[in-house]
């Protein structure tokens, strides 16, 4: 009878050495080539430097049953807890549907457990609590130490998504001893915690429309097979004998076989971590990265984004100053531009939008939907994404040891340029306006319907650019330029509707002064920033 299997991705995050790795190896029943550390750099490090994939294969829940699944199987993905290597936890998030959040319960909340949480509210919906290394508490004051800590951490989470969260207590390696060397004194017992897995298991969207797309973590050639790529399926699905493209080498290969977790597979789609073999392609040239359909990605220079804060930042968001930008698998310098929509309007080219200096300090929070801030983020280098894909902005040159959170904000990719020069052929489209103001005074009354002003432009301005804008009057009229007057920067204004107090004209023909000193007029107009020609613009 044909499987049915519930697939769920479980990240394992947390701040370095609270024993991910160890968790991980404890549920693990298949591992991957690529887990439980078996990158060499981390085991001379004696720290996780890679993502780690491994597999834990559990009973379908009761409440299940109807549904036709016959299993559950849960691909864990053990991320780094380093500092340093936050752009590697980053891709992890992107792909895993529920978080596992471990807790060193000797030590509690850490920066990178901090950092973890908001990445956990960027990327997934539903997040379990590990307090690990229980058996290093002290057997008489181990009760109060949990309820503390969990405490703790719940009253942390209230203000998040993962609020009333369950909190599990684990010993992932009881006695010590090295996890590379399998040689631990006991087993950990984790059963409390497959259990809240059965509680905490849902159907993810899965959705095989769209093009492949796949984020390659690993890469190993098996003599006389080929060359196999591993990773999860972000979007679409694959099957034997499909093309795939790797766009970062513009190399397009075939595929001749997959397997999800060492069983022969015929498709994989949106969700799977699958191993796909190629043939003639050197495992070398690609340690990780983005595989596709044919087509579907390039190479981008620049991109206009949603913006969301992550408002644990306490940093300015500034326009022009530059970020660490992780998309799909890089990380790369951007240079961005902040600007703000009217009433929420989604992205588009035919709408405007005004030029933000700064962030605002709070743009929505990271539950809501939607977003009324863009910006446009210039790569220092070439990065390789589609519209939709998730960003995250940091400062990741901030000290590691400094207590403070470096994801600044995230959003999706609402449009892309793959040109180098898009800044002239097509940033021009883009309706980003500044808004501008100039006043001056009054300096003669000719009649009810005309005045010169003074003071409004400098003596080298071309105010025929300016004939025909609105300006307004301090005594509530409303006038056009009409004109400049001289030579010195001087212009004449036509008021339409003549002036509502009499008195001015009257004082303005005898040359009194009340007038000179106490009418001013203000011209407002906006200009697009990407306008070449800076033509000015009122509404």
């Amino acid at each position: 009878m044909f499987d049915k299997v519930l697939s769920l991705n479980v990240g394992i995050l947390g701040h370095i050495d609270s024993g991910k790795t160890s968790l991980a190896k404890a549920l693990s029943t298949i591992s991957s080539t690529a887990s439980f550390d078996k990158n060499p750099q981390s085991k001379q490090r004696g720290i996780t430097i890679d993502l780690g994939f491994s597999c834990v294969q559990l009973p379908i829940p009761e409440r299940f049953k109807d549904t036709g699944f016959t299993s559950m199987q849960l691909t864990l993905v053990d991320c780094p807890g380093h500092a340093s290597l936050i752009r590697t936890i980053i891709m992890g998030a992107e792909i895993i549907d529920l978080m596992l959040l471990i807790v060193d319960v000797t030590k509690g909340i850490q920066t990178q457990t901090a950092e973890c949480i908001v990445i956990g509210e960027i990327t997934c919906d539903k997040m379990i609590v590990v307090l690990n290394k229980v058996d290093l508490i002290e057997a008489s004051k181990r009760e109060t130490t949990i309820s503390k800590i969990s405490k703790r951490i719940l009253k942390t989470l209230e203000k998040t998504k993962f609020s009333g969260s369950s909190v599990i207590t684990v010993s992932a390696n009881p006695g010590g001893g090295d996890i590379h060397e399998n040689n631990n004194q006991e087993k950990a017992d984790v059963s409390q915690l497959l259990n809240a897995f059965a509680d905490a298991a849902f159907v993810p969207k899965r959705d095989k429309s769209g093009g492949f797309l796949m984020a390659v973590d690993h890469c190993f050639l098996i003599r006389g097979q080929g060359t196999v790529l591993t990773g999860t399926i972000l979007q679409g699905s694959v099957k034997i004998n499909d093309n795939i493209e790797i766009p970062s080498l513009n190399i397009i290969k075939k595929v001749k076989s997959m397997q999800m977790f060492k069983k022969p597979i015929d498709e994989a789609i949106q969700g799977d971590r699958v191993g796909v073999c190629v043939t003639q392609f050197d495992a070398k040239a690609l340690e990780r990265g983005i595989v596709s359909m044919p087509g579907l990605l390039k190479n981008l220079y620049a991109a206009i984004v949603s913006v969301k804060c992550v408002p644990y930042f306490k940093g300015a968001c500034k326009t022009k100053s530059k970020f660490h930008v992780s998309i799909m698998h890089d990380t790369v310098m951007a240079k961005v531009t902040f600007f703000s929509a009217i009433n929420k309007l989604e992205f588009s080219f035919d709408n405007e939008f005004q030029y933000l200096d700064e962030l605002p300090e709070k743009v929505e929070n990271l539950e809501e939907n939607g977003s009324d801030v863009y910006a446009l983020l210039e790569f220092e280098q070439p990065v390789i994404a589609n519209t939709n894909s998730l960003y995250i902005a940091s400062k990741l040159d901030t000290d590691i040891h400094a207590n403070v959170c470096r994801l600044a904000f995230f959003g999706n990719v609402c449009a892309i340029f793959g040109e180098k020069n898009y800044l002239e052929s097509n940033l021009q489209h883009l309706k980003v306006y500044k808004t501008k103001s100039r006043s001056g005074l009054i300096e003669r009354v000719n009649n009810e319907y005309e005045v010169i002003v003074k003071s409004l432009f400098k003596k080298e301005t071309n105010i025929d650019n300016f004939r025909g804008l609105k300006v307004t009057l301090s005594t509530g009229e409303n006038g056009v330029i009409d004109g400049s007057f001289g030579q010195s920067g001087k212009c004449k204004i036509r008021i339409p509707d003549g002036f509502s107090d009499p008195r001015i004209v009257q004082k303005g023909k005898k040359n009194e002064t009340l007038h000179q000193n106490n009418i001013s007029v203000t011209l407002n107009f906006k200009r697009y920033i990407y306008d070449k020609s800076k033509k000015m613009i009122q509404t």
